[in-house]
């Protein structure tokens, strides 16, 4: 009987694509009972804004069909890798609202069948042990174009590759000087099936297996034999693998002959990875980032890392709305970052309350309102959320407003302050603008009594401005970084295109409400943005529109 596929819950993503069609397919005509994906990082850096895609398609598939989806680290590579890596990646995609149960596994867990399955390799004629040097091999190896040559180890009796191996294996020659590889034609046309290297002989001491093997896996041996070992059902990948899929699919082919796996046998599916503009998320240039001092680490609010984006006030439910609006497909395609921006705006926008801050203040002295008075005004947390209260904001005779809240003379269009002319200051009353007074640095105004906001009457003025405030005796002054766009043009190279105004930092004058702001706190500060707050102030995650809209 064939295993339906599941129904999307309520608010859970539906839009089919060409991998869930295969899922469906596999599902209807029971080749799985159950499918099972795995998202498989290597432990030798932080997530990135393209993992954040490939971690909502994997974990996201398993859910949506009842399935399971495995967290394994690729870990073949002991001089790059280190738990500080392992560390940030759980957290990451924990953070990203997902969760693998018992289903962690890291490829070293595997070692020792691995190394079983070379052995196998060897007697059965599949592969042999090459003492060529890396120069040699990389000669007669060919070209994109033309076929490569056989190394004169090739012809090595399965004993000999077998003593070799073990030797090998057993730390009784050096580094570089002999490699496993696989038998298959050195004539391909695919350069990936020229007896490709699967171990190496490479004494360094492993994060978790310390020093017990002197010989690691080539990754393309490894990440097939995990996947199989592990019952995955559908490998997802991105599209530069494609070519690695005859090895793949040949090994495994192989193993599963020997009888050292079962059946059915995983099936690799190559998408599209995911390309920002105003974005690089090549590895090496994003550590001429770090190490070159252009940002404040990894977790630098501008860097396009998870860690990054985290501080940034990015939330994981926005990088989930972003994965299912981009979707998936074959084609390499370029997605604008405004998408990104947009997806973390719209989730924002439902769960930010809203709070006043003045980002460059200037003080507004109301002539008419009494010395020393002070009154609350009454302010919702979210205009449209009603359920959510309101707040009493304290005001008074002097205010801190927006610099740019008062103009003389006002350019065409301008409908703040200028001398003369009325606005209504944000929940509270309107006033009419006197004059600035240069010797104060101050911005002069009268108000009418009547005027206050909610009360009869008040909708008698008729204003076309609308400014927000804070009172200057109540004020909580605050460093505030102004985030933008780290690179400055849409496909950037790399360092040479940075956006020196990428990031500002200003002391910003807050109502007393944001005093109280808990770490990765999220808000809105009104006309300003959505703003995250950390141990060392506010940063802006986003402004309220798109400032660099064509």
């Amino acid at each position: 009987m064939s295993t339906p596929a599941r129904k999307p819950a309520k608010n859970e993503p539906s839009t089919s694509n060409f991998i869930r069609q295969i899922v469906e397919a596999d599902l209807a005509s029971n080749k799985h009972a159950k499918i099972r994906t795995r998202f498989p990082p290597e432990p030798n850096g932080y997530l990135h804004f393209g993992h954040a895609k490939s971690i909502c398609l994997n974990f996201g598939l398993a859910q949506a069909y009842g399935g399971a989806c495995n967290l394994r680290f690729d870990d073949t590579n002991p001089e790059k890798e280190e738990q500080e890596y392992v560390d940030s990646i759980i957290d990451t995609v924990q953070w990203l609202g997902f969760h693998w149960g018992s289903n962690l596994h890291f490829a070293s867990d595997y070692f020792d069948f691995m190394y079983k399955a070379a052995e196998y390799l060897v007697t059965s004629g599949h592969a042999y042990v090459d003492s060529q040097s890396a120069e040699e091999m990389r000669a007669s190896r060919g070209t994109l174009t033309s076929g490569g040559g056989d190394s004169q180890y090739r012809s090595r009796t399965p004993e000999e590759n077998l003593r070799l191996l073990r030797e090998m294996r057993d730390g009784k020659h050096p580094d570089g000087s002999h490699v496993l590889r696989a038998k298959i034609d050195m004539a391909s046309p695919n350069i990936n099936m020229r007896d490709p290297t699967i171990y190496r002989i490479k004494r360094a001491t492993h994060h978790r297996t310390a020093d017990k093997w002197c010989i690691y896996p080539m990754y393309a041996y490894a990440h097939p034999i995990e996947d199989a070992v592990e019952k995955v059902t559908h490998s997802l990948c991105t599209l530069e693998f494609e070519d690695q899929r005859p090895f793949y699919d040949w090994l495994l082919e192989r193993l599963a002959e020997g009888g050292l796996l079962e059946r059915p046998l995983p099936q690799q599916i190559e998408f599209a990875r995911l390309n920002l503009t105003y974005v690089l998320l090549s590895k090496r240039k994003l550590i001429q980032l770090v190490e070159e001092g252009h940002v404040d680490g990894w977790d630098d609010p501008r860097m396009p890392t998870l860690a990054g984006a985290r501080r940034r006030g990015y939330t994981p439910e926005g990088f989930r709305r972003f994965a299912e609006r981009i979707g998936v497909s074959k084609a390499h395609q370029m997605i604008d970052f405004s998408i990104l921006e947009d997806c973390m705006r719209e989730h924002l926008n439902e769960i930010a309350p809203r709070r006043m801050a003045v980002l460059d203040p200037v003080k507004l002295v109301i002539e008419n309102y009494p010395e020393g008075r002070q009154e609350l005004m009454d302010v919702p947390n979210h205009p449209q959320k009603p359920d959510w209260g309101r707040r009493q904001v304290p005001f008074s005779r002097e205010l801190w407003i927006e610099r740019e809240d008062f103009q003389d003379p006002p350019s065409k269009g301008y409908f703040r302050l200028f001398p003369g002319n009325n606005v209504r200051l944000r929940y509270g009353y309107v006033v009419k603008c006197t004059g600035y007074d240069k010797a104060t640095d101050a911005v002069r105004c009268t108000y009418y009594e009547d005027s206050k906001s909610g009360t009869p009457g008040a909708d008698k003025y008729k204003v076309k401005g609308n400014v927000h405030w804070v009172s200057v005796k109540h004020a909580h002054a605050a460093e505030v970084r102004l985030y933008d766009r780290l690179f400055k043009i849409e496909h950037p190279e790399g360092i040479e295109d940075l956006n020196p105004e990428s990031k500002k930092v200003t002391t910003a004058q807050l109502e007393p409400a944001l005093k109280d702001t808990l770490p990765e706190e999220r808000l809105q500060f009104e006309r300003h943005g959505y703003f995250v707050y950390d141990q060392s102030g506010f940063g802006r995650t986003v402004t309220l529109r798109d400032s660099w809209a064509k």
